[in-house]
C-alpha cells in the first residue's frame, strides 16, 4: 500500500511557527489530523532557508527544522523538476517559486498541495488551502 502524501507551500509552514498569522489555528488543526491519519507531509528543501530568513526566532526554526527531518521528507527539486519549471515559468509567465513547489509535489506523488496561495501554479496536483484540505478529511 502506498502512503499518502501532503505537500506544504512555504507559507503553512511559516503559519506552522508563527502565532500570529491568521492561518495558525487552522494549520495546527491540519497537522495534527495528518500526523494522526498517518500522511507524510513533503516541503522541498529549498524551504529551509527561506522560512529560516522569513522567521527571525532561529532557535525556534533550527529546533522546529530539527524535529521535521525525523518525520517529514525535505526533498530536492532535482535537474529534471527543475528544467521543467523553467520552461514553464518562461512560456506561461508564472512564478518560478510557485512552478517549483507544485512539480515537486507531482515528483514525490502528493496527492494535494496545501497553500494559502490562490495564484498558486496547477500541475495537476489538487490544490488546497488548510482550512478546505481539513474540511475534504471530515468526509
Amino acid at each position: 500500500m502506498m502512503s499518502r502524501k501532503v505537500y506544504f507551500d512555504v507559507n503553512i509552514v511559516v503559519d506552522i511557527l508563527d502565532t500570529k498569522r491568521v492561518n495558525n489555528k487552522n494549520v495546527n488543526l491540519l497537522l495534527k489530523r495528518l500526523l494522526y491519519e498517518n500522511i507524510n507531509i513533503v516541503i522541498s528543501e529549498d524551504m529551509l532557508s527561506t522560512i529560516f530568513y522569513i522567521d527571525k526566532d532561529n532557535d525556534k526554526v533550527l529546533s522546529f527544522f530539527k524535529t521535521i527531518q525525523k518525520f517529514w521528507t525535505i526533498s530536492p527539486f532535482g535537474k529534471d523538476v527543475i528544467k521543467d519549471a523553467i520552461g514553464i515559468a518562461q512560456e506561461k509567465k508564472l512564478d518560478l517559486e510557485d512552478v517549483l513547489q507544485s512539480l515537486c509535489a507531482k515528483a514525490n506523488g502528493c496527492e494535494a498541495i496545501i497553500t494559502n496561495d490562490n495564484k498558486f501554479y496547477d500541475c495537476g496536483v489538487n490544490i488546497f488551502t488548510a482550512e478546505e484540505f481539513l474540511n475534504e478529511m471530515k468526509i
